[in-house]
């Protein structure tokens, strides 16, 4: 991905600053596009005292000029990048859970449809839904469907909370994992990270500095392993990592009217 520019590293002085087993950004370079507050960002960390390393890549945008659909993918005939062209989205990522049979596990409301019913059970812990245009991410407990959501996706677990990684996560199976979060200042973003125990991402993702423009508050897993995938609409070509089997549904960053 040459076409980056490096916007900052972190070196010697941060690694000696940490006493315990944090994780630090150790590169970061930005790829922006026409859309105001849009950005493709690749973020290498490293943990300290481990030779643990992980990559996210991330489709930063402004809730003010951009906001999410969730995009129904019922025939499982469209791979990510092929929907997410023909949908006109941004940047994209795939979505939650589903069955053998392709059907969606957990809460599912694409472009105002009600496809699947919100669920009870530990894994789907949180919904990701726009209402009128805002993006939010809560626990599943919270979510009214009173409210008329546009789009809504129910998957998990909760990552991060509060600004805080969530404690008890697995810390034993690496993965490939998508996510999206919400963070300070009317920014949010979705994104793919490399092989990674889900405890590991909630650490990373409450990394200090991982974004300078932002704290996340509120991150939520996606479906992960073969389903994760990673599409960007660049302004010199669009950048893709390829899921590796089909999915149900698709999470699309859309710029708002």
């Amino acid at each position: 991905m040459a076409r980056l520019s490096v916007g900052f590293v972190f070196g010697v002085l941060v690694l000696a600053s940490v006493a315990r087993a944090d994780w630090i950004v150790t590169s970061s370079e930005t790829e922006r596009a026409d859309l105001v507050g849009f950005e493709h960002r690749r973020v290498a960390l490293a943990e300290n005292g481990t030779d643990e390393r992980a990559t996210l890549e991330l489709a930063l945008f402004s809730t003010k000029s951009a906001t999410l659909r969730v995009i129904d993918n019922p025939t499982g005939g469209d791979d990510l990048a092929a929907v997410m062209q023909r949908e006109r989205c941004l940047a994209g990522v795939n979505g939650g859970y589903f069955d053998p049979a392709n059907a969606p596990v957990g809460l599912l409301i694409s472009d105002g449809k009600l496809v699947a019913p919100l669920q009870k059970a530990r894994l789907l812990s949180g919904v990701v839904s726009v209402v009128k245009g805002r993006l939010q991410i809560q626990r599943a407990g919270a979510f009214s469907l009173k409210e008329k959501p546009s789009a809504a996706r129910q998957c998990g677990p909760f990552l991060v909370e509060g600004g805080r990684p969530l404690t008890g996560l697995n810390n034993t199976r690496s993965a490939r994992r998508t996510f999206v979060l919400v963070g300070e200042k009317g920014r949010a973003a979705i994104g793919y990270a490399s092989s990674v125990t889900l405890a590991e991402l909630g650490a990373v993702l409450a990394t200090p500095g991982l974004t300078p423009d932002m704290k996340v508050q509120n991150a939520l897993n996606l479906d992960g392993g073969s389903s994760s995938g990673f599409w960007f609409a660049g302004a010199e070509g669009a950048f893709s990592i390829r899921e590796r089997k089909t999915v149900r549904d698709y999470i699309g960053i859309v710029a708002k009217p």
